[in-house]
Order: C-alpha cells, then structure tokens, then sequence
C-alpha cells in the first residue's frame, strides 16, 4: 500500500464536532447503487454536519464468491474513492468507511477517512474474521491505526472485528479523541457490540462511533445497532427520522465537545497509568 499520511489541519480547534453515522441497507455487489444511495443520505444531512461515517464495505457488502470479487472490487483510486472525494467536496464533509480494493493482486477491505479538501488517511483491515471467508480471501493489514488530524480533532480509524482487540485499539498517550468503527456486525452478537464499544470508550477515554449497517444478508440482520458513545461510556447518539426522507436507512448523529473530553481527561487522568507497550507487526 502506498505511504498515507495523516492529515495535518492548520485549523484552530473546534468545540462542537458534530459526527453523523449513516447505517445504509447495503445492496449486495451494486457499487453504483449503493454510491447513489450514500449520496442521498450525504444530502439529508445538516449544514452543521462535520463527518459522515458509513458501513464496512458500504458499496458491495461482504463478497465471497471469486467471480464477483473480481467484478466488484476496485483500484485504490477506483470508482469508490473518485465519488468519496466528490461527496466530501460538494457536501463540505469529511467521509468515512471501507470498501473493497484490489492491490497487488489480493482483495483488501479498506478503510478510509476523506476530507472536503481531498486529503486522505486510508486502513486496511487488520484483522480478518475467522468465523467468516474474510480470513481466507483477504489481505490484512500492516501498521498502526492511523489518527487523522482534523479541525483540531483526532481522528482514528479501526473496522468492525478490531474492535475485539483492545491492545490494538489502545489509545497510547490519547493519541486520538475519536475511534471510528465502520461495521458489519449482525443482531445475534448485539451484546458483544454494544459492550465493547462501551469498553472501548472507558478505557481508551475517547468518543466511540460505531457505524453499523442496516438490512440483512446472508451472515445476519443489522437494524438498530448505529451507537455512538462518549469517553465515559454514555450513549450520546441521536435518531432523528426527519433526516432520513428518501434513505430509510436511521441515520444517527452525536455533537462532540471537546472541553468536556478534556475534562473528563484531567479530572480523571488513567490514561497516565497505562502500560507502555509496542504492538509487533
């Protein structure tokens, strides 16, 4: 993959961040639909709006047969990422979220953070899902969860299994404020979901925003589980239906205070007893 640098904002920081999580029902293998349908939902959102987070693989799904692999999945600078950068320079709203990418000959679940400007943090997916084909037909990932830097938040990027793993999702030295999780994790393990994202929040003290799918498919039915969390563990997402005309699809939004994140910091400072460790890759 080649080298991808955090985006560095000269920006002063921003109080309120406001962070809107868009569960699509993702049409399988249907790349130009899907990207029609993020587009709506993109649409629907407030002016005010600063991020928009989207599923794991929002354009295709999960693909395991080898032939619509290979018709669905795309360069890195392929269909996907062209209609991302033109989203989040029309709309003036940083995008997130995975799609499937071929490089090098192997398929990639791909991570993405987008800003209006067309700076761009990308992640491939560390770790593959053993209970699924995933671990079989796709490449890992390589490298640190990247952070992006962006209006004077930090933004970091994981994608739906990782967020079993909390060595890997550690915020050492709270190196970021926000830990995004594009997800397509099914009702039956909702328990497991809605916990470990609430442990990711404790415990690394940051905002967690868990953007789940909606819909069903052949691994399991999705609805319902777009949550987002402070740095306390508090579910500080909002359903507002009237956005959603024309998408169907529950959109979920959460405005973000900074000071209150670094309150929560100062006056419970964990984060300086955490152990020291290297993550070897």
């Amino acid at each position: 993959m080649p080298d991808r640098l955090n985006i560095i904002s000269e920006d002063a920081a921003k109080e309120t961040l406001r962070i809107a999580a868009i569960p699509l029902d993702i049409r399988y293998a249907d790349v130009r639909g899907n990207l029609e349908f993020a587009a709506r939902a993109v649409g629907n959102l407030s002016s005010d709006t600063d991020i928009a987070v989207f599923p794991e693989l929002f354009t295709t799904s999960f693909v395991a047969d080898p032939d619509t692999l290979r018709d669905v999945a795309e360069a890195p600078e392929g269909e996907t990422l062209a209609a991302i950068r033109a989203l989040a320079a029309d709309s003036g709203i940083a995008i997130a979220g995975s799609y499937l990418c071929a490089e090098d000959g192997d398929y990639i679940n791909r991570g993405f953070f987008v800003t209006p400007d067309g700076d761009a943090v990308f992640y491939d997916k560390r770790h593959l899902f053993c209970l699924s084909p995933e671990a079989r037909l796709f490449r890992g990932g390589r490298g640190e969860m990247p952070v992006a830097h962006y209006k004077g938040w930090n933004i970091a990027l994981a994608i739906c299994y990782d967020l079993r793993f909390p060595a890997w999702c550690r915020n050492r030295g709270q190196r970021y404020d926000v830990l995004l999780i594009p997800a397509n994790w099914p009702q039956a393990r909702r328990y497991a979901w809605s916990h470990l994202l609430i442990a990711r929040a404790i415990e690394n003290q940051a905002i967690v925003v868990g953007a789940n799918r909606s819909g069903t498919d052949a691994y399991g039915t999705y609805d319902g589980m777009t949550e987002i969390y402070d740095a306390m563990g508090q579910p500080v997402g909002v359903f507002d239906p009237a956005r959603d005309a024309g998408t169907d699809c529950g959109i979920v939004s959460a405005d973000l205070s900074l000071s209150r994140l670094r309150k929560i910091r100062s006056s419970l400072p964990f984060g300086n007893d955490a152990d020291d460790f290297a993550i070897t890759l």
